[in-house]
């Protein structure tokens, strides 16, 4: 067996060489790819069945990432160690490159397509996620599955003024802009990520400097896939009757056109219009014909049905539900519907609802980030939650969907660059969203009662946040198009982007962007751009109406949460041994107490719902950690009688010698004749041994002499 593949090369703008390796990995898939940078290497994979299942007329298309530990010489984590379900961030990293290569498949390619990118050798400051498209890309161009790739991906960061590719995971970190871009060699399909509120023009640049690398990576792949010299499958996946699908065409466009054209703008009732000029056309049909076309008339008739749509919208500049092409739907808020919750929140923008809660935890309630390369923990999370109900569907509650991590991804990117910072935020800060109702941007929504429910919480954000989704409808014919605001779930379907942006009033902090249609020119995005940021303008003064800053405190019922600094030889103290002295105060307090070492300090956190506990909590730990001093007067227990004194412990954990002679001025032949056990008396520190730190008391220093 041969050990030696085809391996192409190139080389990022600041020197680091990529290979690109197949045919010696993985050679029973019909495609596999190396993609090597560094120590950092990812086998991709790519199998498609060589025919399609009955009655699918979609892309059955699964992208899967996956990062084996053993990559980074770790061990997983849990009871069973070993890899099970994927993690938040294997899941948006799949989501990115499905996003990217699923256009890209001929619209009549029906047959299941499994694609799999492993991450096998890694580095600790290396962000594995950028090449993960690459390698995808490169396995399906190697392979004979139709593909009118090939595609890949970039990260672009800007970092003090520059604009840097594939930066290093500690890089990102100090970085204003910080997106994922995806594109062929010749048109942009994907960009999702984060910013610290940039303008438009540093989106727009920045993906003009991805594109630009990216075509120097899909330039060695199309050499790779030449140097394999396969050729593409033959597939026949679709029964198609041109004349049936004409008389469609001639019978409901006009019918079609006129439901869109009519007062109808409710969208159940539209959808049930549309049915209902589709069902009397099946009437029309032989009863043969009834049985064995009617898959094609669906298919054709939503064909006709999108074209209706499209051209209307293109001509009369008027939208479905009635709106001009930068309106935005009629908008209500409502904080604090919850009274239980720690902050809440309704947001309404036509037909899509959102429901937020914000809850406020300490540092126990963080979650733990445990990947192979990405460990740590998170103070802020934001879970969305997409039910059947929302859009009227009877589904079964299975899981959390990619869908609902990939949204509230965006959501929680858009926010937490404006949430207070350090000691400003002692707080784990937890929203869920719960969409009651969708009809398109329900992450957009989630973006807005995410904002509207941490006011309500009393948490000080910087700015509030909104976000809208935007769409188009271009004509590539004679390149006229509409940009559309605020857009509807069926404006998402039949339009040809779908590009949603969330901002501050001074600018852009998140965005999403699939764009569907070839050949989009810059021009185009950068007026989406500026009209998204109109909307969102607007969108913000109606949030504003609701509630225009954080509430100047917390609920009452929220916990409060102190954290003060200690020495560090003092953390062993106040856990004590076993942490009984820690659980004893918690106990006695009834608070909630963690320490943690940062920088060469034990910071504590103390958490209770009332002050007064707080502060008792507060006073104890200071008595621990406090310094003894001489001449200091200190009221302490008698923890242990000898012949010769007493042992007081003076502070938590602190005893000092009582001599026989120190308890009074008179002679005493009987400590007990004095004092008792756990007795409670004042005594003096008159003496600190430097060398043992051993503390010499008296008592009747503080006694009148007789």
């Amino acid at each position: 067996m041969s050990k030696i593949g085809i391996t192409k090369f190139f080389n990022l703008e600041d020197g680091r060489k990529i290979s690109i390796e197949t045919g010696r990995l993985a050679k029973q898939a019909d495609g596999s790819a190396l993609v090597t940078m560094g120590d950092t290497m990812l086998l991709a994979t790519v199998v498609a069945n060589k025919e399609a299942d009955q009655e699918v007329n979609f892309l059955p298309l699964s992208v899967d990432y996956k990062e084996k530990y053993a990559s980074l010489g770790r061990f997983p984590g849990g009871f069973f160690k070993r890899e099970a379900r994927p993690s938040d961030y294997e899941v948006l990293i799949s989501r990115l490159v499905d996003r990217a290569l699923r256009p890209l498949f001929p619209d009549d390619f029906h047959a299941q397509i499994q694609v799999q990118i492993q991450l096998i050798s890694g580095e600790e400051n290396v962000a594995p996620d950028v090449l993960a498209a690459l390698a995808a890309s490169s396995a399906i161009s190697v392979s004979d599955i139709p593909f009118n790739g090939p595609i890949s991906e970039v990260r672009v960061a800007k970092i003090n003024g520059e604009f840097i590719i594939n930066p290093n995971i500690s890089e990102t970190e100090k970085a204003d802009l910080n997106i994922i871009v995806a594109s062929s060699m010749d048109n942009i399909l994907m960009v999702e990520g984060e910013m610290k509120e940039v303008p438009e023009t540093d989106i727009i640049e920045a993906i003009k400097v991805a594109h630009k690398a990216i075509k120097v990576q899909c330039k060695t792949q199309i050499e790779l896939s030449e140097a394999t010299g396969k050729t593409k499958r033959e597939y026949c996946h679709e029964n198609n009757d041109i004349e049936l699908k004409e008389t469609i065409e001639k019978s409901t466009y006009n019918k079609c056109y006129d439901v869109v054209a009519s007062e109808i703008k409710d969208k159940q009732e539209r959808t049930n219009a549309f049915d209902t000029i589709k069902e009397n056309f099946i009437e029309t049909l032989s009863d043969q014909d009834k049985d064995t076309k009617t898959d094609l008339v669906n298919r054709y008739f939503h064909d006709v049905e999108k074209n209706a749509v499209r051209k209307f919208v293109l001509k009369e500049k008027i939208r479905l539900d009635g709106r001009k092409p930068d309106e935005i739907r009629p908008i209500w808020c409502e904080v604090n519907p919850l009274p239980s919750a720690h902050g809440s929140a309704i947001f309404t923008r036509g037909e899509t609802q959102a429901l937020v809660t914000v809850t406020l935890g300490g540092k126990m309630s963080e979650q733990i980030v445990d990947g192979a390369v990405f460990q740590g923990k998170s103070k802020f999370l934001l879970h969305y939650n997409f039910p059947g109900f929302a859009t009227g569907e009877v589904k079964p509650n299975r899981g959390v969907s990619r869908r609902e991590i990939g949204h509230g991804n965006l959501a929680l990117r858009a926010l937490k660059n404006l949430l207070p910072k350090g000691t400003d935020n002692p707080y784990t800060i937890r929203i869920v969203s719960d969409i009651l109702e969708s009809n398109g941007s329900s992450s957009m929504a989630t973006v807005c009662g995410g904002t509207l429910a941490l006011m309500d919480a009393g948490i000080k954000i910087a700015k509030p946040v909104s976000g809208i989704a935007m769409g188009l409808i271009i004509d590539k014919e004679t390149d006229d198009y509409t940009i559309l605001s605020d857009i509807l779930g069926d404006e998402d379907h039949l339009g040809d982007m779908d590009f949603k942006v969330t901002g501050t009033k001074d600018g852009i902090t998140a965005c999403q962007m699939d764009i569907k249609v070839d050949g989009l020119p810059y021009s185009v995005l950068y007026e989406a751009l500026n009209q998204a940021r109109e909307g969102r303008l607007h969108i913000l003064a109606e949030m504003e109406q609701t509630i225009s800053e954080p509430r100047k405190d917390y609920k009452p019922f929220a916990p409060r949460i102190i954290r003060i600094p200690i020495p560090k030889e003092f953390i062993g103290a106040v856990i004590g041994p076993g942490g009984k002295i820690i659980q004893g105060i918690q106990e006695e307090t009834n608070t909630t107490i963690t320490i943690d070492e940062e920088n060469d300090l034990g910071i504590v956190e103390i958490i209770s719902e009332r002050k007064g506990l707080i502060d008792l909590a507060i006073s104890k730990i200071k008595n621990i950690v406090a310094v003894p001093k001489i001449g200091e007067v200190y009221k302490g227990t008698v923890k242990n009688i000898t012949t010769f004194g007493a042992f007081v412990e003076i502070l938590p954990g602190k005893e000092g010698l009582l001599h026989i002679s120190e308890i009074d001025w008179t002679r005493i032949k009987n400590v007990e004749s004095v004092l008792k056990l756990g007795e409670k008396i004042e005594v003096k520190i008159i003496d600190i041994d430097k060398a043992t730190g051993k503390m010499r008391l008296s008592r009747k220093v503080l006694l009148p002499k007789t």
